[in-house]
């Protein structure tokens, strides 16, 4: 659990060529979100080069990745994140059509930029998760007690006028009284009630966003399209 100690240091010592040594997750060590100094040096004191291949967790500024590559020791990006960068690269600046955009997550606030840069670029943007209620509001359609930023209806408003039909929301959602494992579901369409939240998409959505993405040659997709917790 400490991740680096003196049998680690040992062990890393007495490598041969070829050999690998895997240490514990670092999330065992609250230093590492953090991104602590003294923990970040435990970490680089092991290696002459850190190569940093992890393409899903480089924009956290943790121990394990920002903390190494600041002590000074020299760093690079790996094969995979190459390959990652220039796989979302050409997906988004080059994509092979009709490219679909699938967004998620809890927060329009989070997507702004990504839903704008979108717009011009992909021919449909498959909306889920969280932020979709803040649209709901936007169109008028009752949300029960979904999330929403109500700051940011009016902006939502304003990214359905400019996307048009490119523009794809879920048409039915899995609603429960609370947000629980053991609570009973039911997948209403049109208008949540009172006392009812929307915590997923709901079966003819699915169907729906799968009818929208038969035929697609590039996907982005980016959050999730509900609480998968």
């Amino acid at each position: 659990p400490v991740v680096v100690d003196d049998t680690v240091k040992a062990a890393v010592a007495e490598m041969k060529d070829g050999e690998v040594i895997l240490l514990e997750n670092t999330r065992y060590r609250a230093e590492e979100t953090k991104n602590g100094e003294a923990f970040s040096k435990e970490l680089a004191s092991l290696c002459d080069v850190f190569v940093n291949d992890a393409f899903g967790t480089a924009h956290r500024a943790h121990a394990s990745n920002v903390g190494i590559a600041s002590t000074g020791i020299p760093t690079v990006a790996g094969f995979l994140m190459e390959k990652e960068i220039k796989f979302i690269g050409e997906a988004v600046e080059d994509p092979k059509r009709p490219m679909i955009a699938i967004l998620g997550g809890a927060k329009v606030s989070d997507k702004i930029g990504v839903i704008e840069n979108l717009i011009p670029k992909a021919d449909k943007i498959l909306i889920g998760g969280g932020m979709t209620y803040t649209f709901y509001e936007a169109k008028g359609i009752k949300i029960g007690n979904s999330l929403v930023e109500a700051d940011k209806v009016a902006l939502a408003k304003e990214l359905i006028e400019k996307a048009g039909d490119k523009l794809v929301l879920p048409i039915d959602n899995v609603c429960a009284p609370e947000f629980s494992n053991d609570v009973e579901t039911q997948v209403i369409e049109g208008d949540i009630p009172e006392g009812l939240m929307a915590l997923d998409i709901g079966p003819a959505s699915v169907k729906l966003f799968a009818d929208t993405l038969q035929g697609a040659k590039t996907v982005v997709w980016n959050g999730p399209m509900g609480v998968f917790e």
